[in-house]
């Protein structure tokens, strides 16, 4: 619904709203029906392409028919960092039983860091809250430009 323009992109909306008041540069922004064969190639091209960094997706991580997200990410990632995903899961969890539900990936491709989110404004909002505080730490490793720890918010 949304690729074909007759739903406004409201979650995808919302992460250009965080992650740019973060200081965060949204280099692509594009919505694409959910199919498997066309997320994995929109996905490869992002994170091969070598300007990109992170890939946030929004939408399909439930257990509908068409929620096919998180296997089309499974399918293009060198390697999983399911630390992300479970702390998404769990954090989310304490404001809606649903994020049981939720089968959100998170990976890397090309030192290319792939989340997958909720389809909801709201979903995204709270899962960037609580990825928000690891991911220049995560991004910097996987440039080969981390010095060190940082040292922990809850220590």
């Amino acid at each position: 619904m949304g690729s074909r323009g007759q739903r406004e992109d409201t979650s995808g909306q919302a992460i250009r709203e965080v992650m740019s008041a973060q200081g965060f540069q949204v280099v692509h922004h594009n919505i694409v029906p959910d199919e498997k064969d066309i997320i994995i190639l929109r996905l490869t091209e992002w994170c091969d392409g070598g300007e990109i960094d992170l890939v946030l997706t929004t939408g399909g991580t439930g257990l509908g028919p068409r929620d096919v997200t998180p296997q089309a990410t499974s399918d293009v990632i060198e390697y999983a960092v399911p630390g992300i995903a479970e702390a998404l899961r769990m954090e989310t969890l304490k404001k809606t039983s649903m994020a049981m539900i939720s089968r959100s990936v998170a990976g890397v491709r090309n030192r290319c860091l792939i989340i997958n989110l909720p389809g909801s404004p709201k979903g995204v909002r709270e899962c960037l809250e609580v990825v928000l505080p690891v991911l220049p730490h995560a991004l910097e490793v996987l440039k080969n430009k981390a010095q060190g720890h940082p040292i922990s918010q809850n220590a």
